[in-house]
Order: structure tokens, then sequence, then C-alpha cells
């Protein structure tokens, strides 16, 4: 049986009223942050999380009634987006390795010609892409922050974010195989 402040939360959460917003906030806001500051060791992702954890509530605010326990609720929804920041900072770490190893891996000449390369990579990225890879990077900013500029789902930033980072993985790795290749033919 849930405890009746619990429900009435969950009422009116449901029904979109901002002030249960807040108080789900206060009530939990503290203590998701800390939780996936620990999975994450990440002020920025943190946030994010908790933040993904806010999105999906009011996303799915009308099926919140149905909610059991709502702790547990909050904590897998905290769970999942920890997980999916962990898989794709994982995978931004794996791109950025990547590019340093194409960059000091001796298939490029001297910095001059890397920067070309690289400029011509970026321009062969979609614009959408390629906007938010420069917002994310050049920019230092979240996803949310990305979200907020592109006035798109922080979601859609991350998504276009791991689909530029995709594409440069594999124009790099062609470049290196085309590197070799004519390294090969040249002996």
């Amino acid at each position: 049986m849930r405890d009746p402040a619990e429900e009435r939360l969950l009422a009116d959460l449901a029904e979109g009223r901002e002030a249960a917003f807040a108080e789900l906030y206060d009530r939990f806001g503290r203590s998701m942050y800390r939780v996936a500051w620990t999975m994450l060791r990440s002020n920025t992702d943190a946030e994010d999380a908790v933040q993904n954890v806010f999105l999906a509530i009011l996303r799915s605010r009308k099926l919140l009634t149905r909610v059991e326990n709502l702790r547990a609720y909050l904590f897998s929804i905290v769970r999942n987006s920890v997980l999916r920041i962990a898989s794709r900072t994982r995978a931004e770490q794996t791109a950025r390795q990547d590019i340093a190893t194409a960059r000091n891996s001796g298939t490029k000449n001297d910095d001059a010609e890397w920067n070309d390369w690289f400029s011509k990579a970026l321009a062969a990225l979609p614009p959408d892409q390629r906007e938010v890879l420069s917002l994310k990077i050049d920019g230092d900013l979240t996803f949310a922050e990305v979200a907020d500029v592109l006035r798109i789902s922080p979601n859609t930033a991350a998504s276009r974010y791991r689909y530029a980072l995709e594409k440069l993985r594999a124009l790099m790795k062609a470049e290196q195989d085309e590197t070799r290749t004519t390294a090969a033919e040249s002996r």
C-alpha cells in the first residue's frame, strides 16, 4: 500500500502540476544526483542523468498513477540513464583515442596536413551532426545545453553526437587504410 502523500504526489505529477515536480526534486533530486555521481564520477554527467529522470517523468506523467514504489521507479530511471551516459562516454573516449592515434601514427606528415584532412572530414558530416559536435567539443556544452541551443531534445543531441563520432571514426579508418595501401604500393 502506498503512502497517501506519495499517492497525492503521483496524481499531481500525472496532472502536470509544476509544484509536484518541484516537490519531487526537493524530495529525491539530491539523492538521485549522489547515486549518479557515484556511478559516473562526473558532475556534468550526474546532472544530465538526473535531468533525464525528470524528462522521463514529464514524458510519461500520465502513467505515473500506476507506479507502486516511487523511490524504486525513480532510481531505476537514474540507473538506466547512468548506463546510457556511461556507454556514450566510453564511445566518446574511444573516438578521442582513435583521433589521437590517427594523429600520432605518422599517417599524416604534419599538423597542417592533419588539420586540413580533419577539416574536410568535419565538412563531410551532415550539418546537424557537425553543429552538435562543435557545440559539445568546442563549446564544452552538456547535451542538455546543446539541446537548448538547438531546440531539440537532449536525446537527439546525444544521438547526433554519437553518429558524428561514428562517421569520423569510419573516415579515419578509411584514411589510415588508404595511407597504408599507398605506402605498401610505393615499396
